[in-house]
Formats: C-alpha cells, sequence, structure tokens
C-alpha cells in the first residue's frame, strides 16, 4: 500500500486535465494515504529534478513533453523506447523509470468496436499519443497511414515504423476504414475545433479521439451525424490510467471506480458545438 504519497501530472497546457479527479478517487477507494496533482510545465529538465527531490512516488506525462522526458530518466521500458514516448513514470527509490501505457490503453478501446487487422487506419497527429497508435496498430496488423500538419515530423514517423505519410487532400485515395485523433484539437477550451474537414467523414467509418474533455467532441458528434461509428477518448485513458496506478501501486486498479469518476465529470461538463 502506498503511504503518504505525492502523484502528478505534468504537461502544458494542464488546466483540461482529469487525471487528479480518476486517480485521487482511485486513490480513495483503494484507502490509500496518496494524493494527486496537476503541474503546469514549461521547463522539463527542472520538472524532473523536483519528482527527485520532492520525492514525488509517480508522474503522468501529457502533451507536449512525452518524448522529450526520456532522456531525463535513469531507465525506461523496451516498448517506450521503442516508441520514444513516456507516458509514466515510477520512482522506485530515486531511480526514476518510464513507461508507456497509452499502447494497451488505445487497442483496447479499438477492440472493443472493430478487429484493426488488415483495416485502413489513419492516425491525426505525429506526437506521443500518435507514435504509441502508429507502433501499436502496425504491430496489430493494421495498414497505418499519418496526416500530420508538420509533413516533415509525419514522414519521420511513418518512415520509422512502417507507415505511411499522405497529404490531407489524398484522404479520399487512402479512404480509410478507422480514423483516430490524436492531437488536441478540440479538447477544451478549445472545444469547436475539428481535426479535418466533416466532408472527409463517411458512415462506413470508425473514428476515435483520444481527447476525452469534453466526452463527445466536435469531430465524435459530426462522425455520429454521419453514421460513423464512434469511440470516445474515456476508455483509452481509463485503461492507460488504471496501468499506471498498477505500476504506482503493485495493487489492482479500482477500473469502475475511475471510469464512473471521470463520466459523471463529462457528462456534466459536456459541451455543445
Amino acid at each position: 500500500m502506498v503511504m503518504n504519497s505525492l502523484f502528478g501530472v505534468i504537461g502544458q497546457p494542464i488546466g483540461h486535465s482529469l487525471s487528479p479527479l480518476m486517480h485521487n478517487a482511485a486513490f480513495a477507494a483503494t484507502g490509500q494515504a496518496a494524493h494527486f496533482s496537476a503541474f503546469a510545465v514549461d521547463d522539463l529538465e527542472a520538472a524532473v529534478a523536483g519528482i527527485r527531490a520532492l520525492g514525488i512516488a509517480g508522474v503522468s506525462v501529457t502533451l507536449p513533453h512525452k518524448s522529450e522526458v526520456i532522456k531525463y530518466l535513469d531507465w525506461v521500458d523496451q516498448e517506450a523506447l521503442e516508441i520514444a514516448a513516456v507516458n509514466t513514470i515510477v520512482n522506485r527509490q530515486g531511480q526514476l523509470c518510464g513507461y508507456n501505457t497509452d499502447v494497451a490503453g488505445a487497442l483496447t478501446a479499438l477492440a472493443g468496436k472493430i478487429n484493426i487487422s488488415g483495416r485502413r487506419l489513419l492516425i491525426l497527429g505525429a506526437g506521443g499519443a500518435a507514435r504509441a497508435l502508429v507502433y501499436g496498430a502496425v504491430k496489430a496488423g493494421a495498414q497505418v497511414a499519418i496526416v500530420n500538419r508538420t509533413p516533415e515530423r509525419g514522414q519521420v514517423l511513418a518512415e520509422e515504423f512502417g507507415a505511411q505519410f499522405i497529404d490531407m487532400s489524398a484522404l479520399n485515395d487512402f479512404l480509410p476504414e478507422v480514423l483516430v485523433n490524436t492531437t488536441s484539437l478540440g479538447m477544451a477550451p478549445e472545444m469547436e475545433t475539428m481535426p479535418l474537414p466533416e466532408s472527409l467523414l463517411r458512415p462506413a467509418m470508425v473514428v476515435m479521439d483520444i481527447v476525452y474533455n469534453p466526452l463527445q467532441t466536435c469531430l465524435l458528434k459530426a462522425a455520429e451525424k454521419c453514421g460513423a461509428l464512434t469511440i470516445d477518448g474515456l476508455e483509452m485513458f481509463v485503461g492507460q490510467g488504471a496501468r499506471q496506478f498498477e505500476l504506482w501501486t503493485g495493487e489492482p486498479a479500482p477500473v469502475k471506480v475511475m471510469r464512473q469518476t471521470v463520466l459523471e465529470y463529462l457528462q456534466t461538463g459536456d459541451m455543445k458545438c
């Protein structure tokens, strides 16, 4: 059992994060004297030094630090090294160890709606979450393509994992069966934004958005409107968070409590676009 321990999430921006809500509920449900806070971080090197100095027991890492944080850690799990993105830090007696729990969370969420093996899967973005999705989807046998507003970054990611990079104007040629948004477009507080033109959505698609605040992004609402199947960011968020909890505490995560806590908040906080 974790006793009197401090945990947190680092990123920028961080005001939208529901990680404190979810993890504090999990700690309370399992009777642990632990607390989870959010930290807005611009200076990543200083922040990691602070984790060491303060003895913070575990940290969730979010945009834009998932890749850069690796160079400041003492040990990194092989899968996280291959992805080159860490979203979870465990402090083991002063040794900072990095993991990636996004892959399992994303693939589990997708598996609830579709078997992606052999499917044409389009990933929007080329950041840390995109790296996890590309890595996991390619390993699962999907035909993966990437669209990114900075072509050079998207091309590098595609070449690294055996995917392809395409321009937004070529989407109708690729005809994706599965579309996953890994960008922050549509996230609170800028909830009216869309990561791609609505005209590119089709009824036969499965559309997943990893943004979980709001629960129903403008992308998902547009996808539902055109008849596509949708997957919101809640399942991936809870799934990766549950694995984080287990890495930090060594105990099973109270998944139902975590999901219900976040769901109740999002259902009252969701906004129209």
